[in-house]
């Protein structure tokens, strides 16, 4: 009696199940990738209502059908100096999980460049040096013909307990 073959995965089945697609974004001549499954819209730019006494990188809040949502400044959120507001800003919409709830959370991007499928074997782990933010920001990269791409952690960078935190830390500062 013989066993039987191991099972394989073949043709586009396999490559659709190891395939992950990335929404890709510049800031500041960077280039940037967030998993698609976090986006959940991405619109023009219009103005925001600025929030007094809260860290540089909160740019202020949009009212998007109805519900407030805050909306961070990708580069100040990386220390960098804040977005000029050009015509290709824009504000992409992320759900962000806070407190086993889902949160809508934008953020202000220079241009949103396109929709990219790449396998999860072409994903390089994070650098240990030579980035230009945290370590903890970034999940990964992946080459994109000349340029990397900085997929994004997107819990961490938009990690509401820390923001919180750094907000009570502005209106303290403000306070004293």
């Amino acid at each position: 009696m013989t066993s039987p073959a191991p099972v394989t995965r073949t043709g586009t089945a396999a490559a659709a199940a190891d395939a992950v697609q990335y929404l890709t974004f510049s800031l500041d001549g960077e280039l940037f990738a967030v998993p698609i499954e976090h986006i959940r819209e991405i619109i023009e730019f219009g103005g925001l209502t600025a929030v007094p006494l809260t860290p540089t990188f909160l740019r202020g809040v949009i009212n998007l059908r109805g519900a407030v949502v805050p909306v961070v400044d990708l580069a100040a959120r990386f220390g960098r100096s804040g977005t000029t507001i050009g015509k290709r800003t824009c504000i992409v919409i992320l759900e962000v999980e806070a407190a086993s709830r889902t949160l809508p959370v934008g953020v202000l991007v220079d241009t949103v460049n396109e929709v990219l499928s790449t396998d999860r074997s072409q994903i390089e782990p994070r650098p240990p040096f030579g980035a230009r933010l945290r370590a903890d920001f970034i999940c990964g990269m992946f080459s994109q013909g000349e340029r990397f791409v900085i997929v994004l952690d997107i819990q961490q960078v938009l990690s509401v307990e820390e923001m919180a935190g750094l907000i009570g830390l502005a209106l303290e500062e403000h306070a004293a």
